[in-house]
């Protein structure tokens, strides 16, 4: 359990920059109503999103494979941490149909990580992929993935299937993984997007400030993201989704958003989105035109 005592610091009041608009409209519940009907996890819900009620009117929404249980225990992750149920072969042809009745011109799809399957939960990624592209041609598919362990064998399956994204988030800076993401490593995430990159593949990453970190160490990711082939960039403010986690430290002003984002583009990252309430999927249709117009440009 995390405190504000046990850090030594008072939790900050929240900013208005901050505000949070209210789930509401008719597509808002179009999309509830799909989630429900399909048996879909949103990391939109187990997240605690801000962004849930605009997007989720706009009609997206970013589906999570491999239930709704993860094997590790970040401090700043609201989903559920413990023993995951044995994957549901029947949930990437479910992905796809929600996927279709959204009529959606691009999707995301996310997973909770699963350490306890000896395939690290690829064969259904693979699966939901495929799926979405034979009922939905058309469709643009960003995939936000785990580190899989550095399981090559595993993210290549993924490769195979070819996603228009690959992302993997960095989440916050290295010093900090040891509280944070206790049980990841930050250079094999780093050689994850760097691989990713490699395969041919649009790379994005993501990462939260606000948690402890130093504007030094924020450079020091951004740099470390460049040097490893990342395309697409998001930053944005990170919110304790409740007092057993790590708390706020700092409510970054916007200001220093744009400083962390023109820094980022100055040193080569083609898109960079950085404000508080930014998320690695909000807009993310956006990320994409955005970077295959910078690329044209190149």
């Amino acid at each position: 359990m995390f405190t504000a005592e046990k850090t030594n610091n008072k939790i900050p009041a929240k900013p208005s920059w901050l505000k949070i608009k209210l789930p509401k409209g008719e597509n808002y519940l179009k999309v509830k109503n799909i989630v429900h009907k399909n048996s879909l996890s949103t990391i939109c819900q187990s997240g605690h999103c801000p962004n849930m009620g605009e997007c989720w009117d706009l009609g997206t929404a970013t589906f999570m494979i491999l239930g709704n249980i993860c094997t590790r225990n970040c401090t700043f992750c609201n989903v559920n941490s413990g023993t995951p149920i044995e994957p549901d072969t029947q949930e990437p042809m479910r992905i796809a149909e929600a996927v279709q009745l959204m009529q959606l011109k691009h999707c995301v799809v996310t997973s909770v990580t699963r350490d306890d399957l000896e395939d690290k939960g690829s064969m259904i990624w693979s699966m939901t992929i495929r799926k979405i592209k034979e009922l939905n041609p058309g469709t643009t598919i960003e995939v936000l993935i785990p580190d899989m362990k550095d399981d090559l064998t595993a993210i290549k399956r993924i490769f195979n299937e070819k996603p228009d994204i690959i992302s993997h988030n960095m989440e916050t800076v290295e010093r900090l993984y040891k509280t944070v993401r206790p049980q990841a490593n930050y250079q094999r995430s780093l050689h994850q997007i760097r691989i990713s990159n490699e395969s041919g593949h649009t790379t994005k990453s993501g990462f939260m400030v606000g948690i402890g970190e130093a504007d030094n160490e924020v450079f020091e990711l951004i740099m470390h993201l460049k040097e490893s082939g990342l395309d697409i960039l998001t930053i944005g403010q990170y919110l304790q989704p409740s007092k057993e986690h790590h708390p706020v430290i700092e409510y970054i002003r916007p200001e220093k958003f744009e400083l962390y984002k023109i820094f980022a583009l100055e040193n080569g990252i083609n898109t960079v989105v950085s404000s508080p309430l930014v998320r690695s999927s909000y807009h993310s249709e956006q990320h994409l035109l955005k970077n295959e117009l910078t690329d044209n440009l190149l």
